[in-house]
């Protein structure tokens, strides 16, 4: 069985029990379910001794993360970047004219395995978007900057990845998109700390 014919049949015969503002809520709510919601429903039908209701914050995380970092890669492809790459340029960019950032500095600031970073230094030198200098205070030492070229990459994509960004926000107003905002960091807090 289907499973909007599932929920038809649900709501007819709940129909029948309650008044018209119930069977409209009944409804809307039916309407509004999504895929959690159904991974939640088939782990109590097959797991009935567990409660999967953590699913219902973390299951939905895992699953607009998801949908966000597709929604900022499609954004930052006209720009050539990846979002790591993104992520590297643009912590350059917030560090201004201090003189670049070791490699070190630059793994403290963004989520990337040392090989990780590696690789994507190498992609983004032979783009011609950042240098690799020695550093001037311990020759042993790189130092990572911007190219001209990978200050007007940056800037420009920036530009879009903010309003991929805001265009990614729910419809949400301004004191509930505060208390998101607020229960989220708590939430970081707690899994960062």
């Amino acid at each position: 069985m289907l499973w909007g014919e599932a929920t038809k049949i649900y709501l007819d015969v709940k129909n029948s029990n309650m008044d018209t503002t119930d069977a409209t809520q009944a409804a809307e709510a039916a309407a509004t379910r999504d895929v959690v919601d159904r991974i939640i429903g088939k782990w109590r039908e097959a797991r009935p001794e567990l409660d999967p209701s953590p699913l219902e914050v973390v299951g939905r995380v895992i699953v607009l993360a998801q949908h966000l970092e597709r929604s900022v890669e499609a954004a930052l492809e006209k720009h050539d970047l990846s979002l790591g790459q993104f992520d590297i340029l643009a912590t350059l960019r917030r560090h201004g004219k201090k003189g670049g950032l070791t490699p070190t500095q630059l793994l403290e600031s963004v989520a990337l395995s040392s090989g990780g970073m590696t690789a994507r230094l190498d992609a983004l030198a032979d783009a011609g978007l950042i240098s690799r200098k020695p550093s001037p205070d311990d020759r042993r030492m790189v130092v990572i900057g911007l190219t001209s070229k990978g200050r007007r990459v940056i800037e420009n994509a920036t530009k879009t990845r903010f309003k991929e960004a805001k265009d990614s926000l729910p419809s949400l107003d301004p004191t509930e998109m505060a208390t998101l905002t607020t229960l989220l960091r708590r939430w970081l807090a707690q899994v960062s700390g």
